[in-house]
C-alpha cells in the first residue's frame, strides 16, 4: 500500500490541472511561452502519475483496468474482473 500522503498529493495535482486546463489551453494557443512558465508546475498535465485504485502503487500500472499487476492478478485469479481468464497454452 502506498503512503497516503503520496496518494493525497497526487489528488491535489489532478485538481490543480483540472483548475488551470482552460487557462493553459488559452495560452499555448496564443504562443505565450512567458505567460505558461508563470503558472504553478503542478498544472502541467505531464507531472501527473497513474496510481492503482485499490493499493497507490505506481509502479506497473495497468491502465485499462486501472490496477496494479499485483492488484490485477489477485482479482482476476477470484473472478473479480469479467472476462479475464488465465491464459494457457
Amino acid at each position: 500500500m502506498a503512503k497516503t500522503a503520496w496518494i493525497e498529493r497526487e489528488k491535489r495535482k489532478r485538481a490543480t490541472v483540472e483548475k488551470y486546463a482552460a487557462k493553459r489551453a488559452e495560452l499555448k494557443a496564443k504562443g505565450d511561452y512567458v505567460g505558461l512558465s508563470q503558472l504553478p508546475r503542478n498544472a502541467s498535465p505531464s507531472r501527473l502519475t497513474n496510481r492503482c485504485q485499490a493499493s497507490g502503487r505506481r509502479r506497473g500500472f495497468i491502465g485499462r483496468f486501472k490496477l496494479s499487476r499485483m492488484a490485477f492478478r489477485e482479482l482476476a485469479s477470484f473472478g473479480y474482473i469479467p472476462g479475464v481468464t488465465k491464459s494457457s497454452w
